[in-house]
């Protein structure tokens, strides 16, 4: 632990990564603005508000235009539907997901779907070519190694076996991978969708840190040096609201904090709370969330809630 502090230190020492980006609070809350509009069935003033948004931002997470893609559809602008398509095509929209999400069927039956098909190679790999792919291979291969190390906790049969692996053989990985993620974020920032096209392999390893046990969470400072730098990254649009939210979700649950009604729904009387907590960090009300998980079953529009690997249902109100 002295050596994993001791390095930290040292990284604590270097500047931040020298990145000219636009303030995406703003992006953050126009999001969940839309999300508000479409629960409320709002769908063309919805899209309004997407083009606007589209318009003030470089960087534009993937599933805004795959939401918005859908709204031409449900509003029968043909050709508005396309341009987003191959928009979100060009921020990483895979065939394969594409292809999976029925709602865009009508898109798919159209003449100029084989001419989209035809310019997918190319429009990925424009996109593949502004991703740091040196950085994600080396952040794939952290996530791969967390991997494995947290498969050690299939292997014991109680709670307390857990926590006891989860200290003595978890804990000393985490914090290495801590160190080499203060590391790449002193030098890049975020790597997220942003920067390598991966939305979860980061938060997947910040989250399995936060969860190692209540008794570690309880003394661990490492995650107070990261949290303000995760803010940073979302303030940097590096960071969706929602992954950020799921990261510390975990520490808060481990403690036994206020959360976010991601893991473990809210009862009746924690709903305000918990909705306050959405609201500062930019994540949709429980019952937008709720409302919006209606609307899909309603119309077959996909909303990818909360994306990989989080089950997209209802929050339940305990």
């Amino acid at each position: 632990m002295t050596k994993i502090t001791t390095l930290i230190g040292l990284m604590l020492t270097c500047c931040l990564p020298q990145i000219q980006a636009q303030e995406y609070t703003v992006y953050h809350q126009q999001v969940v603005d839309v999300e508000t509009l479409i629960a409320s069935e709002k769908y063309e003033e919805a899209l309004q508000a997407y083009e606007i948004l589209f318009e003030q931002y470089e960087f534009i997470f993937l599933r805004d235009y795959q939401i918005a893609t859908q709204l031409a559809l449900c509003l029968n602008d043909d050709e508005k539907s396309r341009q987003l398509l191959i928009k979100g095509i060009q921020s990483g929209w895979t065939m394969k997901s594409i292809r999976k999400n029925e709602y865009l069927s009508k898109l798919r039956k159209r003449k100029d779907w084989r001419f989209i098909k035809k310019q997918y190679h190319s429009l990925n790999a424009q996109y593949e070519s502004g991703l740091n792919q040196s950085l994600q291979k080396r952040v794939k291969k952290m996530f791969s190694k967390d991997q494995w190390k947290a498969l050690g906790a299939l292997f014991t049969f109680s709670s307390d076996a857990q926590d006891r692996y989860a200290e003595k053989k978890f804990a000393p990985h985490s914090e290495k991978q801590i160190a080499a993620f203060l590391e790449i974020f002193n030098e890049y920032g975020y790597p997220g969708e942003k920067l390598i096209g991966n939305d979860f392999w980061m938060s997947t390893i910040l989250s399995h840190h936060n969860s190692i046990s209540t008794a570690y969470n309880k003394k661990d400072t490492l995650y107070e040096i990261i949290k303000p730098k995760l803010w940073l990254a979302l303030k940097m649009g590096q960071i969706s609201a929602f992954e950020y939210v799921l990261i510390d979700e975990w520490y808060r649950a481990t403690k036994k904090d206020k959360a976010y009604g991601i893991l473990d729904g809210p009862s009746l009387n924690e709903l305000e709370p918990t909705n306050r907590l959405r609201k500062g960090a930019y994540l949709r009300s429980i019952e937008v969330h709720n409302k919006l998980v209606d609307i899909q079953e309603k119309t077959g529009m996909n909303f990818y809630l909360d994306g990989h690997p989080w089950f997209a249902g209802k929050i339940e109100i305990r």
